[in-house]
């Protein structure tokens, strides 16, 4: 995602070698098949151009083997343990593959998952065939730690009745739910618990015959060789992915562009469709109700019966969402708390200009507090014109200093990153010419990044709001200014932590150079690799990789205890520290030290805040994936569930609106167009209600006065 020109000369040329190492590097006898060819180049890549490479050896070997297991039988449903005790003795053999022997191990594994798989197959129709029992008090156990291959035939042939049951018992509670709320009304046909309990069956059966045709015709053995190949890559750290030509090319596909949609990007994730990222603007993100994260159950045309999404692959999501504009589809979503929400989307036209720098100003008293509001850092480089972020950012800013605010908040909330370039330009709005932020790559010597624009276009009161999904970019940012002393950061306890930076390198004749994420090499046909290159340090010497940046006032949100952060995965790269960068921390404004202390007081004696805090704690312990196959049992635990949620969105909302506005300047430039003033309206009415900003402005607020304090002096 970091823009390829301000990558320094010598990485480049350093990473040409990869390829010129692939005509001269012995690796013995030359592969006999598309997979090794690719097994192996794969393995020169990782060792010659990764940043901090594992060593493949048999250790890595092992590793590899368990976790392509997990990966292609995640539910450990399929694989008996008689069946890995067999397959063992290619734990060890994986790294000498890699480095040239004949690939063995993959064949055999996949041998062993096409007969298991045809094995279930042949039974979840007879399982379904028959009536479930929900007065029963058993339960299913879905948490990876706590799961085990079955030992028998028959003890994966219960794990498989639990699951399907507990798919049942999920659609036979809404059954349920649904006919006690129409049951009153005239002309409804009431139906009994017999004849639920049959139509949930038939449900699951229809959403499990999907699967099954998705795994009998479309996981054929080159998938499976596909998610071999990243089991091996993603070993190396999270990021580093092997992609091959055709997933390449519709990987994180936006619903977005010249065509109808929602404005959201899917994954799919252990049979799951999931949301991954949100088009700011778009239908999804102005109805405040989708998150990433979510999974994308069912989808129905209007009021139409909604499909159940389970077995589609992503690709079939996609066309189904996707339709005419100003038509209806409806999402039902299981949401990343448990609960299970609908959700009623109109599609339109995807306006990616939604996605760019904008402003507001929060009128606090007789103050004005300028908002800037940047979903990533984005930056066209192939038009001369092209929108930069940095550029939109200055602009705003020049538009809120024409108001005369008294100070400034930029909100990154969410902004996965982008160009490193624009990044290093925004924070030279801010501070005098200096250091922004130190890059290294495996050779070990660090380069400094500087800001060398003399001058600050605004040396005001500045707030930076962050939280678990700012990444990248948004935690350099964050990390400079924290380290200036230059503002104050606000936000969750800590941002995601990646400090890594990828490139996507073609295998078999690709060029030799550095491809930006997201450009397509088209001589890569046995795929392409995005590998981890640099890793990316803060000018105090410590890395924003893992541990990201620790703000200096903590909100709590409710997303805390999700573990979606880089810490979260076992094989992210870890933190470490080098030298520190010479710089001058600012002096002209308030002591964040002081501020950093009396705001952060304040925060956590606050009652709403810790009400927050431990309702998000409870949600958590409750979706512990230990699942209850007792109707009654979970019929209250989801009412527990929703008023949790009820809860947390209540506190999440001001009691007051915020006093936000959109600038004169953008009233008129808006006026003739109605379609973006409502969308910037509906922009404003989030803002409004959002207790987040509510707090970060009483807090430069207090910066104000503060400053006024210590000038009168």
């Amino acid at each position: 995602m970091f823009n390829k020109k301000s990558l320094p000369v010598v990485l480049v040329i350093f990473v040409a070698g990869i390829f010129a190492a692939f005509q001269t590097i012995g690796l013995g006898k030359p592969p006999a098949t598309k997979y090794e060819k690719i097994l192996q180049q794969v393995g020169v890549m990782l060792e010659q151009g990764h940043y901090s490479p594992k060593k493949i050896d048999d250790a890595f070997s092992k590793e590899v083997f368990s976790k392509y297991l997990e990966a292609i039988d995640p539910e450990k449903q399929i694989f008996l343990k008689p069946d890995v005790a067999q397959l063992k003795q290619f734990e060890d053999k994986i790294d000498d593959e890699i480095h040239g022997s004949p690939l063995q191990s993959f064949k055999a594994i996949s041998d062993v998952y096409a007969q298991r798989l045809l094995e279930y197959l042949a039974a979840y129709k007879g399982i379904l065939d028959k009536p479930f029992n929900f007065d029963v008090d058993e339960t299913l156990v879905d948490d990876k730690s706590k799961m085990d291959f079955a030992a028998t035939e028959k003890e994966r042939t219960e794990i498989w009745r639990k699951r399907l049951k507990y798919q049942a018992l999920v659609r036979y509670a809404d059954l349920l739910a649904t006919n006690e709320k129409n049951k009153a009304q005239k002309d409804y046909k009431s139906k009994t618990n017999a004849e639920m309990e049959k139509e949930a069956r038939e449900k699951v059966l229809q959403s499990t015959n999907r699967i099954a045709e998705r795994l009998r015709n479309k996981f054929t053995e080159e998938d499976r060789f596909n998610e071999f190949v990243n089991t091996i890559t993603s070993c190396m750290d999270p990021h580093t992915t092997f992609f091959p030509p055709i997933e390449k090319r519709s990987f994180d596909e936006q619903m977005s562009g010249r065509f109808y949609g929602i404005g959201a990007s899917l994954r799919q994730e252990e049979g799951n469709i999931k949301i991954m990222t949100l088009v700011t603007g778009s239908p999804a993100w102005k109805s405040g109700q989708i998150q990433v994260g979510d999974i994308i159950t069912k989808v129905g045309q209007g009021n139409e019966e909604p499909l159940d999404m389970a077995g589609y692959d992503t690709e079939d999501a996609v066309k189904i969402i996707r339709g005419k504009k100003g038509t209806e589809v409806r999402l039902t979503l299981k949401k990343t708390d448990g609960t299970t929400k609908v959700v009623s989307l109109i599609r339109d036209e995807i306006v990616l200009d939604e996605t760019f720098a904008r402003s507001a100003i929060v009128n606090e008293g007789s103050r004005k507090i300028g908002y800037i509001y940047l979903p990533e850092f984005y930056a066209d480089w192939e038009r001369p014109n092209g929108a930069k972020s940095a550029e939109d950012v200055a602009k705003e800013i020049q538009k809120l200093k024409a108001e005369q605010i008294d100070g400034i908040i930029i909100d990154l909330r969410n902004n996965g990153g982008g160009s490193l370039f624009d990044v290093i330009q925004m924070v030279g709005l801010f501070i005098d010419e200096g250091p922004v932020v130190q890059v290294k790559d495996r050779q070990g010597v660090p380069s400094v990044l500087r800001d060398k624009d003399k001058g600050v276009l605004y040396d005001g009161p500045l707030a930076v709001m962050v939280n678990e999904f700012s990444a990248s970019a948004s935690e350099i940012f964050a990390a400079a200014i924290q380290d200036y002393k230059r503002g104050v950061i606000i936000g969750s306890t800590s941002t995601y932590g990646k400090g890594t930076v990828q490139r996507n390198i073609g295998l078999e004749g690709g060029r030799s150079g550095l491809l930006a994420s997201g450009d397509d090499d088209a001589s890569a046909n046995l795929g392409t690799v995005k590998l981890t290159l640099q890793k990316f340090y803060r000018i105090n010497g410590g890395s924003t990789q893992l541990k990201g940046v620790t703000p200096d006032i903590v909100l709590p949100d409710q997303f805390e205890y999700l573990q979606y952060r880089e810490k979260d995965n076992p094989d992210a790269l870890q933190w470490d520290e080098i030298a520190r960068a010479k710089y001058t921390p600012w002096s002209n404004g308030a002591d964040i030290s002081t501020i950093k202390q009396t705001e952060g007081g304040r925060i956590k004696s606050d009652s709403v805040f810790e009400q927050i805090k431990a309702n998000t704690r409870l949600l958590s312990e409750l979706n512990d994936k230990v699942y209850t196959l007792n109707l009654k049992k979970y019929q209250e635990e989801q009412k527990q569930i929703r008023e949790i949620v009820r809860q947390i969105d209540k506190l999440t909302k001001t009691d007051k609106a915020n006093p936000v506005e959109l600038l004169p300047s953008d009233v008129s430039r808006f006026s003739n167009d109605e379609v973006k003033l409502e969308r910037q309206q509906q922009w404003l009415k989030n803002l409004k209600s959002d207790i987040y900003l509510n707090e970060t402005v009483s807090i430069v607020n207090n910066i104000i006065s503060h400053n006024a304090i210590v000038r009168s002096k």
